[in-house]
């Protein structure tokens, strides 16, 4: 799985301006070593360059990108994480992807209490002590999250060891 994640981070590096002048959800398909995988994105935070992203590798993996607030973080970390949106909220811990500097965690599947989170109305809020916080629009995350799910379990990329 994380041969496939790193593949589909890099993919995304080159990917996510396009995303980031609207900050809205959107799902398409991005090419992964293990061929194309679906992945739903959204950008926010203070100057709109954090992002939440989702792809499938068997399990949804959330992906959690602190944009220039983060800096070069040190490699082997990792932080817990609270999703807050409306009275709703939920804390995880994120490990550091440490090659892209993205926080990432696998989800337990379509009915992860955090994808129910995701999939709300107004704002979500991650934040954490040491990294601070940022605020992701939720509109349209339901579309693109349920298009993700859709293709989780179709064989499709991300599988290679």
């Amino acid at each position: 799985m994380k041969r496939g994640l790193t593949t589909l981070i890099l993919a995304l590096l080159t990917a996510l301006p396009a995303h980031a002048a609207s900050c809205s959800w959107s799902a398409r398909m991005e090419e992964d070593e293990g061929g194309s995988v679906m992945m739903a994105s959204v950008c926010g935070g203070p100057k709109g360059d954090a992002h939440l992203m989702l792809a499938c590798f068997g399990k949804p993996v959330l992906s959690y990108d602190l944009g220039a607030a983060g800096g070069q973080l040190e490699p082997g970390i990792s932080g817990s994480f609270t999703f807050k949106a409306g009275d709703k909220s939920l804390t995880k811990k994120l490990e550091l992807e440490a090659m892209y500097n993205y926080f990432t965690t696998e989800l337990s599947g379509p009915a992860d209490p955090l994808l129910s989170l995701l999939r709300g109305k107004g704002d979500v809020t991650v934040s954490a002590d040491k990294y601070g916080e940022a605020t992701f629009p939720l509109k349209g995350s339901g579309a693109a999250i349920g298009k993700v799910l859709a293709e989780c379990g179709k064989g499709s990329g991300g599988e290679a060891d």
